[in-house]
């Protein structure tokens, strides 16, 4: 397939660094490959299950994140950015842009977890031409979820990356690890895991620190089973998970350090996030995590956790970084999302967007520049759960959609075992909650706002006939493939096409 690209290249702007581990790649050319004055680096720092409410700078007492703190009070925190309920489809969003179920896959199959299509475009994929080198260091997942059954061609080198070492999904049980195409050791030591993908970023960035980089960094941790290493394991007062996070901050903050030593700071934007709420099934009582023997996180203020569309499973705490480019001590609240990135890094390095197909997400450029005046106000966040559109946001509003008490297409999120049942609801109408003034989404309001109601489904409809539902299939969904589209979906229903 030749691919089409849009997108005027004086966007050449001067940093970005989005929080991402990358191993060792040598120089692909001779030259210097950074041709052009300016363009910047990104990190990305992607954990796993990690709360909204499990660092310091977001309200956590218990679990001490001086680095990630120190980091916040050097760039700006984000406090409404969205990522997916679920580990494979939140990368699927962050590396291609778009909602999972708009996205690709092989044999056209929706599957929980996505195996994303090689016609899929990522954002290493997108950076390439402007000759950045591109690197994975931690959990894939997007190659099929299996530590042993996944698809060895979709592994990152064939999506893009130039360097991947790390395991191809999580790690329920074991853990091998990867170093590109080749498994390099079998059932590795989890107590291990977040100090080696470190010692492996730091070193891609040190061979790398004279062309434009890429480094996604993809925790494998805290996503149970946990595991710390000696330095951390048994010092937090929250137990063992609260050792795993105290080591992702130090591992963040070895990171940061680095770019500070080679002088890269100035020219590199790092992200820090999470891939979704925490996992509340791994708490006693299915609560927010306090106990020592807890081995799940705490979404703070917010409702429920993982595997949920409340906010409590997709609104995660979100750190920018960049010094000198971004406002030290800044805070945003305006509307963001993982399928935001891509988008933004094309634009702050003059990379050329896909032009054959529908990106969702949109450069928040400005929002990092502390232009918040700029923010669209009718940007909107649809809620999807595996393929079950299942709420929308505007502005302040979230409409929770209609939904019945027997709901086979989740097959194994039905019922939810992940979360309280309370939260585990059956809707006859639609529920409405002012975020703004009710974050924990506690009180209805649908009754007195109906013209708002009346938007928010309008919006809805909106975004089954594009992306899709789980009795749908939206005219924007890309199938690559011959053969019926999603034919796992039609042992539950009849499927409506545009």
């Amino acid at each position: 397939m030749r691919r089409i690209f849009l997108g005027p290249r004086e966007y050449a702007a001067p940093l970005i660094l989005l929080t991402v581990a990358l191993g060792g790649v040598g120089p692909a050319r001779g030259e210097d490959a950074r041709e052009e004055a300016g363009l910047p680096n990104f990190v990305i720092i992607f954990a796993d299950d990690l709360g909204y409410g499990d660092l310091g700078c977001f309200g956590q007492k218990q679990i001490r994140t001086p680095h990630l703190d120190r980091m916040a009070r050097e760039g700006m925190r984000f406090t409404s950015f969205y990522a997916q309920p679920i580990c494979g489809p939140s990368r699927a969003a962050l590396m291609t842009g778009c909602y999972p179920l708009r996205v690709a896959e092989q044999e056209n199959i929706k599957n929980e977890h996505p195996i994303l299509h090689t016609r899929e475009i990522t954002i290493a994929e997108v950076l390439k031409d402007r000759g950045y080198v591109s690197g994975v260091f931690g959990k894939w997942d997007l190659a099929r979820h299996s530590q042993r059954k996944f698809r060895p061609e979709l592994l990152p080198t064939e999506q893009g990356f130039d360097y991947f070492f790390g395991t191809p999904t999580s790690n329920d049980a074991i853990v091998d690890l990867y170093r590109n195409e080749e498994r390099i050791e079998k059932e590795a030591d989890m107590n291990l895991v977040t100090k080696r993908y470190t010692d492996e970023v730091i070193g891609f960035i040190e061979r790398n620190q004279d062309r434009p980089f890429f480094v996604y960094l993809p925790h494998t941790m805290p996503h149970t089973e946990l595991g710390a290493s000696e330095p951390f394991r048994g010092k937090s007062s929250r137990g063992l998970y609260g050792d795993v996070i105290e080591e992702i901050d130090h591992s963040t903050g070895r990171v940061l350090d680095t770019l500070r030593r080679l002088s890269l700071d100035k020219n590199t934007y790092v992200l820090f996030t999470s891939d979704n709420g925490p996992w509340l099934i791994k708490n006693k009582g299915r609560r927010d995590g306090s106990l020592p023997t807890d081995h799940g996180g705490t979404a703070g203020p917010l409702r429920s956790g993982k595997v949920s569309t409340w906010e409590g499973g997709v609104r995660v705490p979100t750190i920018f970084w960049a010094p000198g480019r971004i406002e030290a001590g800044a805070e945003c609240d305006e509307l963001a999302t993982t399928m935001d990135m891509m988008p933004t890094l094309a634009h702050l390095a003059g990379a050329e967007m896909p032009r054959d197909r529908q990106i969702d997400g949109e450069s928040i450029t400005h929002l990092l520049r502390g232009q918040q005046a700029q923010a669209n106000p009718a940007k909107t966040f649809y809620y999807y759960l595996y393929t079950h559109l299942q709420a929308v946001r505007e502005g302040k509003w979230k409409l929770h959609l209609p939904r019945p008490a027997e709901r086979p297409w989740l097959e194994g999120f039905a019922p939810n075992h992940n979360i309280e049942p309370q939260d585990d609801i059956t809707l006859a109408q639609p529920l409405l909650y002012d975020l703004e003034n009710d974050l924990g989404e506690t009180t209805d309001v649908a009754a007195e706002n109906p013209e708002v109601v009346k938007r928010l489904l309008t919006l809805a409809e909106k975004a089954r006939a594009d992306v899709g539902d789980y009795n749908r299939i939206g005219r924007g969904a890309r199938f690559f493939d011959e053969g019926p589209r999603r034919p796992k979906a039609i042992k539950w229903l009849e499927m409506e096409q545009d």
